[in-house]
C-alpha cells in the first residue's frame, strides 16, 4: 500500500489491489508498439498492462485490445538462464 496525503496532511493508506492505469504510449515510429502501457495489480501480483485501440471490422467502432505480462517474468527471464547454464557444468557438460 502506499502512503498518500489528504486535504489535512494526514497519511492515509492507499490501496491498490486490483487496480491499474494506463498512460499514452509514445510508439516512436513503431505502429506495433501499443497505445497505452502501464501496469495493474490483480490480487496482490503486479502485471504488466499494454493496450492498443483497434477497429472492429464489422461496424467500425472503435475497442482497446489489451495484454497482460507478469513483472516477474522479466526477472526470471534473466535467472533462469544462468540457472540452467550452472546445472548444465555441475552435471559434466559443457553449455556450448
Amino acid at each position: 500500500m502506499e502512503e498518500v496525503g489528504n486535504m489535512n496532511n494526514e497519511k492515509q493508506q492507499w490501496d491498490s489491489t486490483n487496480r491499474g492505469v494506463l498512460f499514452k504510449n509514445d510508439k516512436q515510429g513503431n505502429e506495433n508498439r501499443p497505445d497505452y502501457k502501464g501496469s495493474i495489480d490483480i490480487r496482490g501480483e503486479e502485471f504488466w498492462l499494454s493496450a492498443w485501440i483497434k477497429t472492429s471490422n464489422k461496424d467500425g467502432s472503435k475497442f482497446m485490445s489489451l495484454s497482460v505480462e507478469p513483472k516477474q517474468k522479466q526477472v526470471q527471464d534473466v535467472v533462469a538462464p544462468q540457472q540452467q547454464s550452472f546445472e548444465s557444468i555441475e552435471d559434466g557438460t559443457i553449455p556450448f
